[in-house]
């Protein structure tokens, strides 16, 4: 929500979470610096769930704020994490926010934003607090004291890396897996093409040079797994592999229409893979 994946009215936005919502999904995810302009993200989903009841939950981020408009604004005080929040639930018009994410996924100096996201919790402002990395070293600096009750990483039938080391970890220590990326940015979906070119700002980088190899590579992955929409969607199969896993709390998969809402709301009712058809993928993917 907010165009940086490509035009999307506002109304459409908010008829999508809707439709989200009705089949049954009640985890949303957004980020303070989500959007063209930064915060549309947070005041279109506060507004999209207002009245949504007490079942929703809602994850957001902060610390990329400053980056975005090419700013610095670091945090170098557990008190500068506080703004932040305020403003993030004044977008949602909430009191309070789920998970409240660190959005510096190389931020290896967790004690600042430790004390900053503990503040919070004891204020009522943020109910637990995680990190958004695919590093283990960021994700055991966080988790020092055994407080980080929430990770959000990639994973996806194009990226199995978290299965290394990062999904036995959060086994491990009982922390949340929120997985970002479910659908590969979409190339999972089975909708694209080597030939395919996007306009968005997130894709734009696969137009061409490694980009584009790389998108390419994935394609070719996904084109080898065509036979899992026999019985389901491309898109459904590639988020029942994803919580197939035992450490995958829930994942996030972005949706642009109200049918792609209701199709990704769907996979939640199939279940997990049995093991044979996980022991394919996982030889096909590699």
């Amino acid at each position: 929500m907010g165009g940086q994946w490509g035009d999307l009215d506002q109304d459409t936005a908010i008829c999508t979470v809707k439709a989200a919502l009705d089949a049954g999904v009640t985890f949303f995810d957004t980020a303070d610096a989500y959007g063209l302009e930064l915060g549309t993200s947070e005041m279109l989903l506060g507004r999209a769930l207002r009245g949504s009841g007490d079942n929703v939950r809602i994850a957001s981020k902060v610390g990329n704020w400053g980056r975005r408009l090419g700013i610095p604004m670091e945090i170098t005080h557990p008190l500068h994490i506080q703004p932040f929040c305020d403003a993030t639930l004044y977008r949602l018009g909430r009191d309070t926010v789920d998970v409240y994410f660190c959005h510096l996924g190389g931020q290896t100096q967790a004690d600042i934003w430790i004390e900053g996201f503990e503040r919070l919790v004891k204020q009522g402002k943020v109910r637990t607090w995680g990190v958004s990395t695919d590093r283990l070293d960021v994700l055991e600096a966080f988790n020092r004291n055994g407080q980080c009750g929430a990770v959000q990483l990639d994973y996806s039938l194009v990226n199995r890396s978290a299965e290394a080391k990062l999904l036995p970890y959060c086994l491990q220590h009982q922390i949340a897996v929120v997985v970002r990326g479910p659908l590969g940015m979409g190339l999972c979906s089975g909708r694209y093409t080597p030939e395919s070119t996007f306009n968005d700002q997130v894709r734009q980088k696969w137009n061409e040079g490694p980009g584009h190899e790389k998108m390419s590579q994935r394609l070719s992955v996904v084109e080898r797994l065509r036979q899992l929409a026999n019985r389901r969607t491309m898109a459904q199969a590639a988020l029942q592999f994803v919580i197939s896993h035992p450490a995958v709390t829930v994942p996030i998969p972005g949706a642009k229409s109200i049918e792609q809402a209701t199709d990704n709301a769907a996979a939640g009712s199939l279940g997990p893979m049995d093991e044979a058809e996980l022991a394919w993928v996982r030889e096909v993917t590699g």
